[in-house]
């Protein structure tokens, strides 16, 4: 199993808060492993202990150039043991950029498709592999549902709002599995036009069929996944320079940023307590 490292909830203290009379939480996934960070080790754990326990040497998985999960699984991989190939979208480049690059040195083989391909994942591209276990691009399938609502049901903070990147929406799934019902769940999409992430989330969710204590908001994607304003860097690093919280543009940084557009709209009550999951991606080793 992979190491795992408890991790603090740090109190963010500003004036907008306190204009505002509101309290802000951030649970520091981010330092929960050096490599396999934030929502990654969770949304692993059973997919990799499900792996193990049918005797499939080989993880095969999808990814983008840049992808976090890529960089995780490669990471899982390599501590447990395991093969693993990525099936990357997009031709190769050399040189590889930071995220490929890393993945290669931790074992993973590195298999480029067209988009067109890469859009159809279709099973005529796995024909080739032997023994292998293969994880859904993101990660996100019922097993990293399972993983993700075992932390959520033990998080031992008091909060009214739980505040969460979304990219594929299995993390969030997990989330809405895993709090009491009277709690409010809140996604932010990273993706442009991520309407459809509803129907996505309920096809991985029963409880997200049934309750209401739960929404997307579409508008913090910052022109959409994996693009950025010279805006939100400056955030990030306003935002690491005062409060030594470390924040990337792809997820944590439009989420934060997200969430004070929020605050400063009057969005949440005065009182409320907001707790913001850290779900790592900064794909730096701690």
């Amino acid at each position: 199993m992979l190491q795992y490292q408890e991790t603090p909830i740090q109190e963010i203290h500003d004036m907008v808060l306190e204009n505002a009379g509101l309290q802000l939480l951030i649970k520091r996934e981010d330092l929960n492993h050096p490599l396999v960070s934030g929502n990654k080790w969770w949304k692993l754990k059973y997919n990799l202990m499900e792996a193990a326990k049918k005797n499939l040497e080989t993880l095969v998985t999808y990814g983008g150039a840049y992808s976090n999960h890529i960089f995780a699984t490669a990471a899982a991989a390599s501590e447990l043991g395991f093969k693993s190939i990525g099936i990357i979208r997009g031709e190769e480049v050399l040189p590889l950029n930071p995220t490929l690059a890393f993945a290669r040195e931790q074992g993973m083989e590195l298999q480029f498709i067209s988009r067109e391909a890469y859009r159809a994942k279709s099973e005529d591209q796995l024909e080739k592999f032997d023994n292998f276990y293969l994880i859904p691009e993101g990660g996100s399938n019922l097993l990293a549902v399972q993983g993700v609502r075992e932390f959520a049901s033990n998080l031992d903070v008091s909060y009214d709002y739980l505040c969460c990147a979304v990219g594929t929406g299995g993390t969030l799934c997990g989330l809405i599995e895993g709090v009491p019902n009277e709690k409010k769940i809140i996604g932010f999409p990273m993706l442009k036009g991520a309407e459809f992430l509803v129907e996505e989330i309920k096809k991985l969710s029963e409880r997200s069929k049934h309750l209401t204590n739960w929404q997307l908001v579409y508008d913090y994607h910052f022109g959409g996944y994996g693009k950025s304003t010279p805006w939100l860097m400056e955030f990030i690093q306003r935002f690491k320079t005062a409060h030594n919280v470390p924040l990337e543009f792809v997820y944590t940084g439009k989420l934060m940023a997200g969430i004070y557009d929020l605050i400063s709209s009057g969005f949440f009550p005065r009182g409320s307590i907001i707790l913001a999951i850290h779900t790592g991606g900064l794909q730096v080793p701690r």
